[in-house]
């Protein structure tokens, strides 16, 4: 029960790699509070899981506006008193060659995969610093690094979220809050394999593999680990 007596908020929470994280850190004995866009499939995430309102608590809000991410923050310190840790998952992806993408396009991928953490540390921030301290997780992307042709909007938004990461482990390390980065390859879920029907998923990285190695980032034994782009790439 590492995680005993610990607030872990995590965005994004009804996907693929939301339901792993929140799997991972329920069993972990964590109590959450989970925000996605769509609040039924919360619910229903909370109830497989066997895990009462209490000790899960769920909010839909749109974390690409400041005011609704800035208000979850809020309601999930009336309610909770802290956030220990906050494991930003929710982003976007669309695939496009570049000089050919939509202002929709970037807009789309710029507002879920950046703007939606410049939003979410504004809340989530001075929570932690009212409660000594915390960890943050952000999930950004191997291509974050180098770009691929007809990924170059999508490299640009998860760039970005990176260079977000790494300012704020500098601009927070005096006040004990983490900020790191999970850099994944192409994630086994249900999308990709449709998506990728003659690709080897085998070689792709499992949603609860990642959950554990964000576990760990949110854990003690993480407590020198800050600033740090974390790749998991299985055999991909």
């Amino acid at each position: 029960m590492l995680f005993q007596d610990k607030v872990v908020l995590i965005t994004g929470a009804a996907g693929a790699l939301g339901r792993a994280v929140v799997k991972a850190f329920a069993d972990a004995g964590a109590t959450l509070v989970l925000t996605d866009h769509n609040r039924e499939r919360l619910a229903l995430l909370r109830s497989e899981l066997g895990l009462t309102p209490e000790r899960c608590h769920i909010h839909q809000a749109d974390i690409t506006r400041l005011d609704e991410a800035k208000s979850f923050a809020e309601a999930t310190e009336q309610a909770v008193s802290r956030i220990d840790a906050a494991i930003h998952i929710a982003g976007g992806f669309r695939m496009g060659v570049t000089h050919e993408a939509s202002e929709d396009d970037w807009n789309f991928l710029m507002n879920l995969n950046a703007r939606s953490a410049f939003n979410l540390v504004h809340g989530v921030v001075p929570v932690m610093k009212r409660g000594g301290g915390g960890s943050i997780v952000f999930i950004g992307s191997r291509s974050a690094l180098a770009g691929p042709a007809d990924m170059g909007v999508y490299a640009a938004s998860k760039a970005a979220l990176l260079r977000l990461s790494e300012s704020m482990a500098a601009e927070l390390a005096e006040l004990s809050i983490r900020v790191n980065c999970v850099l994944p390859s192409i994630l086994d879920t249900p999308a990709n394999r449709q998506n990728m029907p003659a690709a080897d998923p085998d070689r792709w990285v499992r949603p609860e593999s990642l959950a554990q190695v964000i576990l760990f980032l949110c854990s003690p034994a993480a407590r020198d680990i800050s600033g740090a782009n974390i790749p998991v790439y299985g055999r991909s």
